[in-house]
């Protein structure tokens, strides 16, 4: 696999995942009781953005190993996982 080929798989990977981890441990402004005029009651109080790029790029990164792993080194392609 090419090095541009991993890097455009990890780019995807890395935005599902994203938006697979982002509501992990949200609580709004509402929950939190800090409701204040001109916000948003379901907003997040602390969206916490950084942990969340650090365990997404860790489980992206993880994720592309396996598809690496599973198409260079096993040799596997899709056709395999269709029949």
């Amino acid at each position: 696999m090419r090095w541009y080929s991993l890097v455009a798989i990890y780019f995807v990977l890395w935005w599902l995942v994203l938006f697979a981890v982002l509501p992990f441990r949200v609580k709004s402004f509402e929950e939190m009781g800090d409701v204040t005029l001109g916000t948003d009651r379901g907003a997040p109080h602390r969206p916490n953005l950084a942990s969340k790029i650090a365990v997404t790029s860790v489980i992206a990164a993880i994720l592309l190993a396996i598809v690496y792993v599973t198409f260079d080194i096993y040799g596997l392609t899709m056709v395999d996982f269709i029949v």
